[in-house]
């Protein structure tokens, strides 16, 4: 298996973490069918966001799949007045990962990033590897450490 730019952070930064691959449907890249396909609890999937915040620029949210983003909540703890997704059609441009295959970890550059605070329920979390198919599990704690990222209450349930 090639390494992913995300792989090699955790391996420069010595932190553990497991793989796990899985068939992927192009027309359906969502947290709830990943989730099927590979039996982990919706919960534990983090999917990766990312926005534009009109004062900081591009800024990174990481939120459980069940939930949907608020961008109220995400705006006040990144001191912004508003966010806003960015243009998918961007995606890859600003952080060198498609769509389906994006991961807080090992972007093009660093950006200010902020996950749900539910990730702290739990022993290990699911992100994704930096590819289509590939997810990684780790511990959120070490996850956090690792790209310093701001713990906050910034998703609501759908």
């Amino acid at each position: 298996m090639k390494k992913t730019n995300a792989m090699r952070i955790l391996d420069k930064n010595k932190i553990p973490y497991v793989i796990n691959e899985y068939e992927y449907d192009e027309s359906d890249l969502s947290a709830v069918a990943m989730a099927k396909k590979t039996k982990v609890d919706i919960d534990r999937i983090f999917k990766t966001l990312v926005l534009l915040g009109d004062k900081t620029g591009y800024l990174v949210a990481c939120i459980s799949g069940e939930m949907e983003l608020d961008l109220k909540k995400l705006a006040k703890v990144s001191k912004n007045k508003k966010v806003e997704m960015i243009h998918m059609k961007d995606l890859l441009k600003i952080t060198g990962y498609m769509r389906g295959g994006c991961s807080p970890l090992g972007m093009k550059k660093s950006f200010p990033t902020y996950i749900g605070d539910s990730c702290l329920s739990f022993e290990t979390i699911v992100i994704s590897g930096g590819k289509r198919g590939m997810q990684i599990e780790i511990d959120p704690n070490k996850l956090i450490q690792v790209l310093n990222i701001h713990v906050d209450d910034i998703s609501i349930y759908l």
